[in-house]
């Protein structure tokens, strides 16, 4: 009875440290994605601000029409390539969070770890 007592407490640890680790680097993963998107924004803001200014330096509407037309296709470049960079760490999390339901599916698999 002692060894089914200490199985299970054993198993019971190996669960709370599994579930641990798992959050540790659920909430990494996370902080990276909200540093990355803050990151994103100011370089956004930055660049929208230049160009305003240029804007206001503008000796004619042509020049205007091409300082609108330039910063529209860099934003719209920088922003399909940020969306790819936070939809691979979005598949990411999606990935690491099912290494412990996929470990626990596993044939032979007991509970505890190995």
């Amino acid at each position: 009875m002692i060894n089914g007592f200490d199985d299970v407490q054993k198993l019971g640890q190996s669960n709370v440290d599994n579930a641990m680790k798992a959050w540790g680097e659920w909430s990494r993963n996370w902080q990276a994605v909200a540093s990355e998107m803050s990151d994103y924004s100011k370089r956004s803001f930055e660049d929208s601000a230049t160009t305003f200014q240029k804007l206001m330096g503008a000796k004619s509407l042509d020049q205007a029409v091409e300082i609108q037309s330039s910063y529209a296709r860099r934003a719209y470049e920088q922003y399909v390539q940020e969306m790819n960079k936070i939809g691979t760490m979005y598949a990411g999390i999606a990935k690491d969070a099912m290494k412990p339901v996929e470990r626990i599916m596993q044939p032979g698999h007991s509970g505890a770890q190995r």
